[in-house]
């Protein structure tokens, strides 16, 4: 279909994505008991624990804002703060195992609304939006903050 045909250019069609995309995590995050940015913190941190510097460029949050969210999920039991073994000043968040199933099923069920935002896609196709949406986030350096879906164990994805 061209830009003619449906009306849609690229800057309108790469923000209307964003926000279906966010929407799914708000409606995942509201049936989590999580704030959308909560979420993203429980994805981002399914890889490894973050010193919150750099949970704060990740997640694009102010130190103030981060701290708070950290908070708010720590006294949640969802995460913890330990000691870096590479600066004894500084801290790192961790899932706790209570947040670590909790990300683990927020994950798969975030994970598999967004793949149904591409279900009328035919595999061609998936496998071109995904070619060209992955050289526009490598192009634009985004931060990893979403493990990909095929590197997660089965045991998570279900």
């Amino acid at each position: 279909m061209s830009k003619q045909e449906d009306g849609i250019g690229v800057v309108t069609a790469l923000v209307r994505s964003a926000f279906l995309v966010n929407a799914v995590y708000a409606e995942s995050g509201r049936e989590y008991g999580l704030t959308p940015q909560q979420g993203q913190l429980l994805c981002v941190l399914m890889a490894q624990p973050y010193g919150m510097g750099e949970l704060g460029s990740l997640l694009n949050l102010a130190k103030s804002s981060l701290t708070g969210m950290i908070d708010r999920t720590e006294r949640n039991g969802l995460v913890r703060r330990e000691p870096d073994p590479r600066d004894a000043r500084a801290v790192r968040v961790a899932l706790t195992p209570k947040g670590r199933e909790l990300a683990e099923e927020f994950y798969t069920e975030t994970c598999r609304r967004i793949d149904t935002l591409a279900a009328r896609l035919t595999p061609t196709e998936r496998d071109a939006l995904a070619d060209l949406l992955g050289r526009v986030v490598v192009d634009n350096k985004a931060p990893v903050v979403f493990m990909e879906y095929n590197e997660v164990p089965s045991s998570v994805r279900g």
